[in-house]
């Protein structure tokens, strides 16, 4: 559990152009994942899990849906009268209203936020990737090492490297060299966009950072390099648990189908750490007498007719009779017709496939986008 006062800033206004029409209408952290919860839940549900009180969500783009799912944190429980959850949106100030321009940018907004909960630690947290962490073993290894920051790193294949900032360490993992997105990266030690700060070091260096018109006013690329360089106490802190960023459509997929592992470490089963997420209370699922489902998650709310093998179901799906789902990512509210087959797919939220139509390749290595743009291959 937490003792020291640690107040998180979760970083949610990402748009996630990469996952293509999945991110059109919403942010990257409210994309549907693993058949009933939203990417946001895994970063709120260890930050319940790991006994911090407070936290604040920023937002950004298109937020609607991100914010009506979090509502006032009562899923997480974080609907309390003494802090808990606060959604932070961009705001108009006395110099003008903007957007974010930077993940530091977006905690400098909020500074004031910060000054009034007046913590001891401030954890930044990103809302799109999926994973189970308990921060308070962050925080342990933070004030044992008497850090200015701690930064949650994890080994990445090197073909992925340079896609992260990635940090070069001494024999105590104390932070000599940090490299954002190198071409040529010097090991495959990735930083997963976790800082632990001491707020006093940060709030200064967040101040800095504003004033320097050249900055882009991000973590990685500015803060804490000019940290490192004026000669702070950087270490990294190294995780060894599943953490998928679900930056692509194959990389989404191959997270969802992760879950149908049996020797995943991402459980969801486990009793003890929780995900927890807003349910819609609807029926319990269908499975009809010729059905064949196997190897499935399906949630609540679906009709099952044809055949479900190694997919995963969110709520209200209907998979009429000799329709086939096999390898695929199903959104709610939508019906695989009469005769249909889906491979390899994912479909999005709404959406009808046809009777007798046929989606994706069972031997491909592609993965198929269904919208209402149509099919998109990746």
């Amino acid at each position: 559990m937490i003792e020291s006062k640690v107040v998180a800033m979760l970083l949610a206004g990402g748009q996630g152009s990469r996952l293509k029409t999945l991110t059109k209408k919403i942010a990257k952290p409210a994309v549907p994942f693993g058949g009933k919860y939203r990417i946001i839940d895994f970063a709120l549900s260890n930050a319940a899990n790991s006994g911090i009180d407070d936290i604040g969500i920023l937002t950004q783009y298109k937020p609607y849906l991100l914010n009506s799912h979090i509502g006032i944190g009562s899923s997480w429980d974080y609907d309390r009268n003494m802090g808990g959850l606060r959604i932070l949106p961009p705001f108009t100030s006395e110099d003008g209203g903007r957007w974010y321009t930077g993940t530091a940018n977006a905690v400098y907004e909020n500074i004031d936020f910060l000054d009034e909960m007046n913590p001891e630690y401030v954890l930044i947290l990103s809302g799109d990737h999926i994973y189970k962490m308990d921060y308070s073993q962050l925080l342990v290894a933070h004030k044992e090492k008497g850090a200015d920051v701690s930064i949650a790193v994890m080994e990445v294949p090197w073909e992925d490297a340079s896609r992260f900032g990635i940090v070069n360490v001494n024999q105590e993992n104390k932070i000599v060299e940090f490299e954002e997105k190198p071409d040529n990266p010097k090991n495959n030690m990735a930083s997963m966009g976790i800082y632990m700060f001491n707020w006093k070091e940060l709030r200064e260096y967040l101040i800095k950072d504003d004033e320097n018109p050249d900055s882009d006013n991000d973590f990685g690329k500015n803060v804490l390099p000019m940290m490192l360089e004026e000669g702070k106490k950087m270490y990294a802190w190294v995780f060894d648990g599943y953490w998928k960023d679900v930056g692509t459509v194959k990389s989404y997929w191959e997270a969802n189908m992760d879950l149908l592992d049996p020797l995943n470490t991402l459980d969801l089963y486990d009793k003890n750490w929780r995900i927890y997420t807003r349910t819609r209370n609807l029926p319990p699922q269908y499975l009809a007498r010729g059905s064949a489902v196997k190897n499935a998650l399906v949630n609540e709310g679906c009709y099952i007719r044809g055949t479900l093998r190694n997919s995963i179901l969110f709520s209200d799906v209907i998979i009429e009779e000799e329709a086939e789902v096999i390898d695929s990512v199903v959104h709610s509210d939508c019906v695989i017709e009469k005769g249909a087959k889906v491979y390899r797919a994912v479909i999005s939220e709404g959406m009808n496939v046809k009777a007798g139509e046929v989606i994706g390749q069972k031997d491909s290595e592609k993965i198929y986008l269904v919208s209402e743009e149509g099919i998109s291959v990746e």
